[in-house]
C-alpha cells in the first residue's frame, strides 16, 4: 500500500502560515528566486501536498531541493505549495508544463497523478519522496524510508528508561505500514532492557472516521495504555500526537515523536523523535537522476542518513528532549545504531511482503 507516513507529523503546524500567492493558481502557492539563470542551469520544481509554513518535515524537503540546485549549478528551485487535492493536480500540471530537469513531489497523494503524467510525458523526470507509483516507470524515481529502524532505537530508549517495564504505541491504523511504528518499538525495548522477559508491550489504534487528525481519540487511547501501567508510548497518531502528549503529560508518562523534533511541543514529556530526513532523500534522489540512474526506488534508513533520532544529532542539548538528560542511554543507542548500519543487527519490517 502507498506510504502514509508523511502524515505522521504535526500537520497543524502549517495551519497558521500566511504565504504570498505568486504561483499558477489561487489555490496554490509558489516560491522561487527571480532573476535570470544561465541557459544550461539545471531547474528543479518541488511540489508539497500542504503549505510549507512552519512544517519542519516539508521545510526539510525545500532545503534538500536548494542543496541540489547549489550542488548542480542550478537556479533556485521553484516550490509549489498545495492546499487541497485540486491544487495538487494543478501544481503538478503547471510543473510539467514548465519542463524542469526534475519534478520532486512529497507524499503519497501524488502517486496516481504522477503515473498519468509520467506516461504522458516520458522525457520528464519525476522524484517521489515518501511514496511511489504502483507501476514502475523509467522516468519516475522514488525515495522511501525504513522508519522501523529508527523506531527500534526509540524502543531501545524506552526499554532502558521504563520503570514499569510496560511500553506501548498509539498507531493511526492497524495496517502493516503503520505497525512499523509499534512492533519495532516493542522489539527495541525488549532488546535493550536488562530483563527482556519482563517487558510488556501494547498497541492502541486511533481508527474511526478521521484517524489522522483525531487528537481526542488519540488522547483517549494513550490514556488507556497509561491506566494499564504503560509509561513510555510511541506516538504515531499523525496530528493526534498532540493528544498522546497531553495524556502522557497529565499522568507523568513519556512519549516519542515522529518525522521531526516534536519535543518543544511537550518539554519534559517527549523523550525523543524518529526523524525522517527528507532533505537527504531529495538531494540524493536528484543526484541519482542527473547521474543517469533514474527510474529506481531507493530506501533510506540509518545507514544512508535518511532516518535518525533527534537524540543522535549534534544539537540534542538544545532539542528540549528528555533524552538529552541521559547520555548513558544515548551511548547504548548509538552502539545499537552502528550494529544496524553494519548489518550485525537486523530489524524486522512489519510492512515487508
Amino acid at each position: 500500500m502507498p506510504s502514509r507516513s508523511r502524515s505522521l507529523q504535526f500537520a497543524a503546524l502549517a495551519a497558521g502560515a500566511v504565504l504570498a500567492v505568486t504561483g499558477c493558481n489561487a489555490a496554490a502557492k509558489t516560491d522561487g528566486a527571480g532573476g535570470s539563470a544561465p541557459k544550461d542551469a539545471k531547474a528543479f520544481t518541488l511540489i508539497t501536498p500542504d503549505p510549507v509554513g512552519q512544517n519542519e518535515f516539508l521545510k526539510l524537503a525545500v532545503t534538500g531541493a536548494e542543496a541540489a540546485a547549489k550542488a548542480h549549478g542550478g537556479s533556485a528551485p521553484k516550490v509549489f505549495q498545495s492546499s487541497d487535492a485540486a491544487s495538487q493536480q494543478q501544481n503538478l500540471k503547471a510543473a510539467v508544463d514548465a519542463g524542469p530537469d526534475v519534478v520532486v513531489l512529497v507524499g503519497f497523494e501524488f502517486a496516481d497523478a504522477v503515473a498519468q503524467q509520467a506516461q504522458a510525458h516520458p522525457d520528464q523526470q519525476f522524484l517521489m519522496v515518501d511514496a511511489c507509483t504502483q507501476k514502475t516507470f523509467p522516468n519516475v524515481s522514488c525515495a522511501v524510508f525504513r522508519e522501523h529502524e529508527g523506531v527500534f532505537l526509540a524502543g531501545a530508549e524506552a526499554g532502558l528508561l521504563s520503570r514499569s517495564g510496560k511500553v506501548g504505541a498509539v498507531d493511526v491504523l492497524d495496517t502493516p505500514q503503520f505497525r512499523r511504528y509499534s512492533d519495532p518499538f516493542a522489539a527495541g525495548a525488549k532488546h535493550a532492557a536488562k530483563d527482556p522477559g519482563k517487558v510488556r508491550a501494547s498497541t492502541r489504534f486511533v481508527g474511526g472516521q478521521s484517524p489522522f487528525d483525531d487528537s481526542a481519540r488519540a488522547k483517549e487511547q494513550a490514556g488507556s495504555l497509561i491506566s494499564d501501567g504503560t509509561d513510555h508510548i510511541m506516538a504515531a497518531a499523525a496530528a493526534g500526537n498532540y493528544g498522546v502528549f497531553e495524556a502522557a503529560k497529565a499522568k507523568a508518562a513519556f512519549a516519542y515523536g515522529v518525522d521531526v523534533n516534536q519535543c518543544p511541543a511537550a518539554p519534559g514529556t517527549v523523550v525523543d523523535n524518529v526523524v525522517k530526513r527528507t532533505d537527504v532523500a531529495v538531494e540524493q534522489g536528484i543526484a541519482h537522476i542527473l547521474g543517469g540512474d533514474a527510474g529506481k526506488t531507493v530506501s533510506y534508513g540509518l545507514k544512508e542518513g535518511g532516518i535518525t533520532l533527534t537524540g543522535l544529532g549534534d544539537d540534542v542539548a538544545a532539542s528540549q528532549c528528555v533524552i538529552a538528560e541521559h547520555e548513558d542511554v544515548l551511548k547504548q543507542v548509538a552502539a545499537l545504531r552502528d550494529e544496524i548500519v553494519s548489518g550485525k543487527l537486523k530489524v524486522d519490517d512489519p510492512a515487508a511482503v
